[in-house]
């Protein structure tokens, strides 16, 4: 009896080994991907933050460039707008305020 345990435990010792390894192995490449994707996210956001000090976060947009109260605005963080798109809105004979009214 003892030795039938025996050949069972020698025979399942490589396959519980390599089940082992692969679940480490997968775990620590998941772990690999989460933090590259963070990475990466992260040196996007932070470039174009760099790129430009014009540029301003709008909730449920995201980032833009220049005056976002111009009615001639891109709304885009690559382009101003069609008429200076490199330009600052400072001084722009374009520039057109959008107006609000206020509404109580």
């Amino acid at each position: 009896m003892l030795v039938i345990i025996l050949i069972f435990v020698i025979g399942l010792t490589p396959a519980i080994i390599s089940a082992v390894q692969s679940y480490r192995a997968n775990r620590k490449t998941a772990e690999e991907m989460n933090y590259a994707l963070e990475m990466t996210a992260n040196r996007r956001i932070n470039t174009l933050l760099n790129q430009d000090k014009d540029m301003h976060y709008v909730e449920g947009m995201g980032y833009m460039v220049g005056d976002i109260t111009c009615g001639l605005n891109a709304r885009s963080p690559y382009l101003r707008c069609a008429i200076n798109p490199m330009g600052p809105c400072d001084g722009c004979k374009e520039y057109a305020p959008k107006i609000y009214e206020r509404q109580f």
